[in-house]
């Protein structure tokens, strides 16, 4: 008895020295961080606010940066079209480089910078990528990297170093992997080029008449087959009953149809990340060591077989509502602009949205829009339709194209004007960037 007593004592005695040194705290096993669902302990800007960078004579969307505190963004319009290096210490717009298409203007979307620096702008309208070494000193035109890309507008590079773009506002969701110079993605074959995945559109073929049909979410309000499906597009069909008045018809009574717009890679470059601006969602993709795509596919066979599951939507959130481009920090957390909102947005990499900036409503008489400023503080210190962010170390800056769109309509009253005669007196855009240093800096890019 007196054997086992003494037993006893020792294991309590062992017990309570293993516990006297195990962590205090409960291990992750999955789960959300210990700030994962509180609000007061997340890394991120409270009331925050942004201030205009620069503002620009021509339209602008896309925004990237270097490794030394320049962004660069690239002009649309009449060519030739420059791309623009800005310092964020001593802002102005020093060209680097131009885009001039071979027939027509420029409508440039996606920018991003290769592993060597060289800049990289995708023309969605030409569904053409250019690429150019860029040179305060002595800028040249670019050239082309590669074709039959509809509707090219967001882009990113792999840790490999090939380029994804994505097919904007076709709406067919199409996502290619571009593997070399001189590539050509509607060719047959394609030449160093690649459709990997789509993400779900959100009208399909099935029933389709002269283009016109089509089953998804622009069909509850409107009479079925009202979808035009076109190459570069699937918009509502021009409805004459049941339009607001005024204006009266003929009316348009859908809504966007865009599903794959801005794109980022993860740090380790195993997951990439699509804003789906119709749905106010963030997709991801997930690869294999060797680059192939894990994620499942083929779920609905309305929808051609590489299309993406909707078990692939990593979240959905009305903040997230109009997402148009995204970039990461290197904790993984997925920085959004909504550019119908008037928003900055986070989306964490456990999948918690916050907004951290709206435009307020316009002050002292603003009707409840959010179009403009409070005079008190100006105008330069709204966003004005955001449409591209990038993390440049510590700093998060916007690029914003003045668009007509929700928040934003009428545009004439912010401090920008777009639609005005390019190269004219008017600004047309703008760069903003938030006042308050970030806790997380931005993933360096490109990965590797």
């Amino acid at each position: 008895m007196k054997s086992r007593w003494i037993g006893l004592v020792v294991f309590l005695l062992f017990t309570g020295i293993f516990f006297s040194f195990a962590p205090r705290s409960v291990p992750d096993l999955g789960g959300s961080s210990a700030w994962g669902d509180d609000d007061d302990k997340l890394p991120f800007p409270k009331n925050a606010t942004v201030t205009t960078l620069i503002t620009t004579p021509r339209l602008i969307e896309g925004l990237t940066g270097d490794n030394h505190r320049n962004l660069y963004t690239a002009a649309s319009g009449m060519p030739p079209c420059a791309v623009w290096q800005i310092n964020i210490h001593n802002p102005s717009l020093t060209p680097v480089g131009f885009v001039v298409p071979a027939v027509g203007s420029c409508n440039l979307l996606g920018i991003a910078l290769n592993e060597i620096g060289d800049v990289f702008v995708a023309d969605g309208d030409a569904g053409t990528i250019y690429t150019l070494n860029p040179s305060v000193k002595n800028p040249q035109n670019a050239d082309i990297f590669a074709s039959g890309v509809p509707g090219a507008n967001g882009i990113a590079f792999d840790k490999k170093g090939n380029l994804w773009a994505s097919d904007g506002v076709t709406a067919q969701g199409r996502v290619w992997k571009i593997t070399g110079p001189g590539a050509n993605c509607s060719s047959t074959p394609a030449i160093n080029c690649e459709e990997v995945f789509r993400v779900q559109p959100m009208a399909n073929e099935v029933n389709l008449v002269n283009g016109v049909g089509g089953v998804g979410r622009d069909v509850r309000w409107l009479p079925q087959g009202t979808i035009t499906v076109t190459p570069t597009s699937r918009i509502a069909a021009v409805n004459t009953t049941g339009c607001p008045t005024p204006p009266g018809p003929p009316c348009i009574l859908g809504s966007t149809s865009l599903v794959a717009n801005g794109l980022a890679f993860d740090k380790d470059g195993d997951q990439l990340f699509i804003a789906d601006t119709a749905r106010g969602a963030i997709w991801k993709a997930t690869f294999d060591r060797d680059g192939h795509l894990k994620s499942k596919t083929g779920c609905d066979t309305t929808f051609t077989p590489n299309t993406l599951c909707l078990d692939n939507v990593f979240v959905a959130h009305p903040y997230l509502d109009g997402a148009d481009g995204i970039a990461l920090d290197r904790d993984g957390n997925i920085w959004v602009v909504p550019v119908e909102r008037q928003a900055i947005v986070v989306a964490t990499k456990h999948g918690k949205v916050i907004e951290v900036f709206r435009n307020p409503v316009n002050s002292p008489s603003g009707f409840g829009l959010r179009n403009a400023g409070d005079q008190s503080v100006g105008n330069n210190h709204i966003l004005e339709s955001p449409t591209s962010p990038f993390l440049i170390g510590k700093v998060f800056c916007t690029a914003q194209a003045d668009y007509p769109l929700r928040d934003n309509s009428p545009r004439s009253t912010g401090e920008v004007l777009g639609g005005q005669p390019q190269d004219g007196p008017i600004p047309l855009a703008k760069i903003s960037c938030m006042d308050q240093e970030l806790k997380i800096p931005g993933l360096r890019l490109p990965i590797n």
